[in-house]
């Protein structure tokens, strides 16, 4: 495993990170299987969200969490303020999701939170102060934003640097090697090559969702293959069919497959980044391991993206 580091946070952090969607007390075997996997690779950091399977994903981390006695050892990111009937993003909402949080976690704190979406309707300064405020009462350590625009992470950090608090650390929006068509989910942002240049610049850390592109690059989708609508709507594009015949052609010749090329794709990305996986077992798990030690040049990274 590799490590990286995030402001506000003392632990080092795995440089994948495994998404618990799949995780449920109605399948705590399965889960306490993934998650005790992902330990013994070298894995620490654990994603979820206040709405993952209406709260069971919390409260299934938690149960392995107690089960295991390594709050320690483990760094749990965090994500809240999903809208539901209305925003969220507001000072209620998002210390109602925190608090509900941390109780199914059974902990007291989260090293890092991510506010799920984004309101512009939100004034900023109760944002960065509402989170500023759960920081101090030592609810979370660190915070940022997932489907934020880098335009409004900026204006949260100006605020915060014109106040002198604590600003975002964090994004994480969708980065994959596949292009979408449109967002998997409304609320969604797919980071484009304009902000794929803002964290280069800025070496702001970010943490991709769906960074396999829900399985794309396996190969179990064909083009005549119409039955996951999802994926056929948010995937199915000439320019992703040809990125996942240069990721099989690379991966023949570095002994890979073509489902490691895509991740290690985005594990190249020249600003610290941090791929949300969601292995369903430990097969799949191990699948995406070998990603991290397969080394791409830049040549080949402009190639696999149709840039040469």
């Amino acid at each position: 495993m590799q490590y990286g580091k995030i402001a506000g946070i003392n632990a080092p952090i795995s440089r994948l990170v495994m998404g618990t969607m799949v995780c449920n007390t109605n399948s705590q075997e399965l889960t306490d299987e993934l998650l005790d996997a992902f330990i013994d690779a070298g894995g620490n950091c654990f994603d979820t969200a206040h709405i993952y399977n209406g709260g069971q994903s919390e409260k299934a981390l938690g149960a392995w969490i107690k089960s295991r006695n390594n709050r320690d050892k483990v760094v749990i990111l965090g994500k809240g303020a999903h809208p539901g009937a209305t925003s969220k993003v507001n000072k209620i909402g998002i210390e109602g999701d925190i608090s509900e949080s941390l109780e199914r976690l059974q902990t007291d704190k989260m090293d890092l939170y991510l506010l799920h979406r984004d309101d512009l309707n939100t004034p900023i300064a109760e944002i960065v102060d509402t989170l500023n405020n759960a920081k101090a009462a030592g609810k979370i350590l660190a915070f940022g934003g997932s489907n934020w625009t880098t335009a409004r992470i900026d204006e949260a950090n100006a605020y915060a640097a014109a106040h002198s608090i604590t600003g975002f650390v964090a994004s994480s929006p969708h980065l994959g090697l596949a292009h979408v068509n449109e967002a998997m989910w409304g609320g969604c942002h797919a980071a484009d090559e304009a902000d794929k240049e803002w964290h280069k610049t800025h070496q702001f850390p970010l943490f991709p969702w769906s960074s396999q592109s829900s399985g794309f690059f396996t190969g179990a989708f064909k083009p005549d293959d119409l039955s996951n609508k999802d994926v056929v709507r948010v995937y199915y594009n000439e320019g992703n069919w040809e990125r996942l015949r240069r990721a099989a052609e690379l991966g023949e010749k570095k002994g890979a497959t073509a489902h490691q090329v895509a991740l290690a794709y985005v594990l190249a990305q020249p600003f610290p980044i941090f791929p949300l996986i969601g292995p369903r077992s430990v097969k799949e798990l191990k699948d995406s391991l070998p990603a991290l030690n397969l080394n791409l040049s830049e040549e080949e990274i402009r190639w696999l993206n149709l840039e040469a």
